[in-house]
């Protein structure tokens, strides 16, 4: 016999309320007649994203098609140069993990009681764009990093050159005076 999926409910459904229209948001930067999207305005592109670094969607925003599009291209593009996060580094332990259940023996002993809710929360710093004196020192300290590097590149090619050269000169002897004998 055939289920009864309506359940004392009436046969129909009442259709939805067509005489109630929901205004569309109108699309911020239409509004303010925005040509085009800049991937370095950092702040404006902060307001199109999550709080986990997620673009947010057109009907979040209220965008219209083109900026939508043209605002996902200037995040991904900051995302690359680096002057937007990924994501942002939040990690949440949960004891028992999602499956917690399963981890329990099969056994005929009681499951051992679950620890207390531990909650660790791990923030990326990077995000403080305002402190411009530690972005000023770190970026010094990088830049002096980099310097060694290649004066350190630079001095290892040279003597390898030095080397090759000590070398086949050496070679050289060697096969020049087997000639001779």
């Amino acid at each position: 016999m055939a289920r009864n999926n309506q359940r004392g409910g009436s046969a129909r459904r009442a259709p939805k309320d067509l005489g109630r229209r929901v205004k569309k948001k109108p699309c911020a930067l239409c509004r303010d007649k925005v040509t085009w999207v800049d991937y370095k305005d950092v702040p404006m592109l902060r307001k199109y994203m999550s709080d986990r670094g997620k673009i947010r969607s057109r009907r979040v925003t209220g965008n219209c098609a083109q900026h939508q599009r043209a605002l996902a291209q200037a995040i991904k593009t900051a995302r690359e140069l680096v002057l937007l996060p990924y994501t942002q580094r939040t990690v949440t332990e949960r004891p028992g993990g999602r499956r917690g259940d399963r981890e329990r023996p099969l056994s005929d002993t009681p499951a051992p009681a679950p620890p207390a809710s531990v909650s660790v929360e791990v923030t990326d710093e990077t995000d403080n764009l305002g402190d411009s004196e530690t972005e000023l020192a770190e970026r010094a300290e990088v830049e002096e990093l980099v310097e060694e590097m290649v004066e350190d590149a630079a001095a290892d090619e040279v003597e390898a050159r030095a080397e090759a050269e000590a070398g086949a000169a050496g070679a050289e002897a060697t096969v020049g005076g087997g000639e001779d004998a």
